[in-house]
């Protein structure tokens, strides 16, 4: 799959749903039920045990899917990720380098950013999409007030955001969401794999209806 029809797929389903998981062993059943919960996008961050592991059973496992790798923030960890099978790469970071290798390998970079600054030199290295991060932290009205001169330039708003706040974030004027949170809790039960397949719905029929 080329970059531009996985940027379309991300750009499209408006979520893009962040696993950060203490033990490895939850990876795989965490994306078992956000998968039947009909997410399109998901990503496995550097900082979870066994990312690039848990990257290529994925992979392998929901070819339907796209799998990608989370917290690259830099070029060595971006090229594992390309090699373990990642199909995007989302930072937290704005690193020029990390657009690079996404990009000679045929993959789109959601790229971090918070200031008008880093905003505009994501947006100029080429990165496809620019993710406002620490969103929740800074409040609706910050990133309305960055958006406005700032239009031509996709953003997804995330981190801190929930299901109640979700609409919100999009009506501002965000083209989509980075979710984690009650999304990625630990799965133990029947019941908490049904948590999240519940809520996973009820995020898509949120952006659905925008």
């Amino acid at each position: 799959m080329k970059r531009e029809e996985i940027l379309e797929i991300i750009k499209d389903s408006k979520i893009v749903v962040v696993i950060r998981m203490k033990e490895q062993q939850q990876v795989a059943k965490v994306i078992d039920a956000l998968v039947a919960g009909g997410i399109k996008a998901l990503e496995v961050t550097s900082n979870t045990p066994g990312y690039l592991e848990e990257i290529s059973k994925a992979r392998a496992k929901y070819p339907n899917t796209l799998i990608g790798a989370g917290t690259v923030t830099n070029a060595s960890k971006a090229k594992d990720s390309v090699n373990a099978g990642a199909q995007f790469l989302v930072t937290p970071n704005t690193n020029i380098e990390t657009i690079k290798v996404a990009h000679e390998n045929n993959i789109p970079v959601l790229m971090g950013a918070i200031t008008p600054s880093e905003i505009s030199m994501a947006a100029e290295a080429g990165a496809d999409i620019v993710k406002i991060f620490p969103a929740g932290a800074m409040g609706i009205n910050y990133f309305k007030a960055v958006k406005a001169p700032l239009s031509d330039i996709p953003l997804f708003a995330v981190g801190g955001i929930d299901e109640n706040s979700a609409a919100d974030w999009i009506a501002a004027g965000a083209e989509g969401l980075g979710i984690g949170g009650g999304l990625t809790k630990v799965v133990n039960s029947e019941s908490d794999f049904n948590d999240i397949v519940t809520l996973s719905k009820k995020y898509l029929s949120i952006l659905n209806e925008k």
